[in-house]
């Protein structure tokens, strides 16, 4: 059976998808789907982590609220990776995780993912190359927001984001797109025009359309190629003949 439905785009986990089915299925057991909308807030800064998501389809962004109001985005985490690893009962993160594009994951308890965590094998051992990759992509993050240029940073996104919901046309709102680039709406505006005049993208009304992707490709900064490069490196397998998994 497809894993793309090509109205809706991917509906796995890569990191689900790559153990063996033994323990995939044991994993999936201690799981519930749910249907994450555009602006669904998983956690938020310093509270305890109840529950991991392994999201199926979607963007949920990881951001950074300061205390005057703005907003600012550390990384994203799509099907290939898992969002709220927290490393210790009841534990916590700086950071807020909110669904960016709209999607579904599967939804396990903190108590039975850190049973797993501690349990050697297969996913413990996915779990930790999965970590460094994430940080990777923070570090990675931390970098273009200070070097790169807005259009380049926005070419970037697109591409991780197209790489995760398998479809090339998706909403995203002018907010979030301004958490993403650090930037006003009408900065915003001026880089998406730019992208769009050139032929890369069709952005109306809180949807984006990928129109070339090789063109998108040689807008955005190394970032992109570094980021997919690690994230591919966990257990990833090929499309062609993986499983299907429920979904919300």
């Amino acid at each position: 059976m497809s894993v793309i439905d090509r109205r809706r785009g991917p509906r796995y986990n890569r990191i689900l998808q790559a153990l063996p089915a033994e323990d995939r299925n044991r994993l999936v057991r201690n799981m519930v789907p749910v249907s994450l909308p555009i602006k669904t807030v998983l956690f938020e800064p310093g509270e305890p982590i109840r529950a991991v998501y392994f999201p199926l389809g979607g963007v949920i962004s990881l951001v950074t609220p300061l205390d005057d109001g703005a907003i600012v985005e550390v990384a994203t985490v799509g099907n290939e990776g898992i969002v709220g690893v927290p490393l210790v009962p009841g534990g916590s993160l700086a950071v807020r995780a909110i669904s960016q594009v709209s999607g579904s994951s599967l939804r396990m308890e903190a108590g039975a993912f850190l049973s797993e965590v501690r349990r050697a094998g297969a996913f413990s051992d996915l779990f930790h190359q999965y970590l460094p990759a994430l940080f990777g992509q923070i570090a990675q993050a931390a970098a273009c927001n200070r070097l790169h240029t807005n259009e380049e940073r926005l070419s970037r996104w697109l591409l991780m984001s197209h790489d995760r919901v398998g479809v090339d046309d998706f909403a995203i709102t002018h907010e979030f797109l301004g958490q993403m680039l650090g930037s006003r709406r009408a900065t915003v505006t001026l880089s998406a025009g730019i992208l769009q005049a050139a032929g890369l993208i069709r952005y109306h009304r809180g949807h984006v359309s990928i129109l070339d992707r090789d063109g998108l490709e040689s807008v955005a900064c190394e970032c992109y190629r570094s980021i997919k490069r690690e994230l591919d490196r966990v257990g990833a397998p090929p499309l062609n003949g993986a499983h299907h998994l429920a979904t919300a």
